[in-house]
């Protein structure tokens, strides 16, 4: 069972959780692929699921935090033989954004991926 911390905002009501160590471990080998020192991008200890519980995106940046472009795009294929494409992106202010998965059937995800997994498409 996942604990979950309720934030409130003036907009919204935010249900955080603690990051997962896949996630976190997914962040940190995407980041030393892109040659990026580590503590320059700190990953947030608590984050946002976005969607459906098991779809694989979160988010990790203040919910008034604006998109500025993609940091890494890598793709794997879960176990059910379908794509599924990872994107870390960056705010506005150089920190970690999202990890947005998209599993091109928008299923969900059945087996989280391993670094050794992933085939990247794209690095900035």
């Amino acid at each position: 069972m996942t604990n979950y911390l309720l934030l409130t905002t003036d907009y919204c009501l935010l249900k955080m959780r603690l990051i997962k160590e896949e996630e976190r471990n997914l962040i940190i080998y995407l980041l030393e692929k892109l040659n990026f020192i580590i503590t320059d991008y700190p990953i947030s200890e608590y984050v946002e699921e976005y969607g459906e519980e098991g779809m694989g995106s979160i988010g990790m940046g203040d919910e008034n935090a604006e998109y500025a472009g993609d940091l890494a795009q890598a793709e794997y294929i879960d176990e059910d033989n379908t794509p599924v494409i990872i994107t870390l992106t960056q705010d506005t202010n150089h920190k970690l954004l999202d990890l947005d998965f998209w599993k091109i059937d928008f299923s969900k995800l059945i087996a989280y991926p391993t670094p050794a997994q992933l085939t990247f498409t794209s690095t900035k």
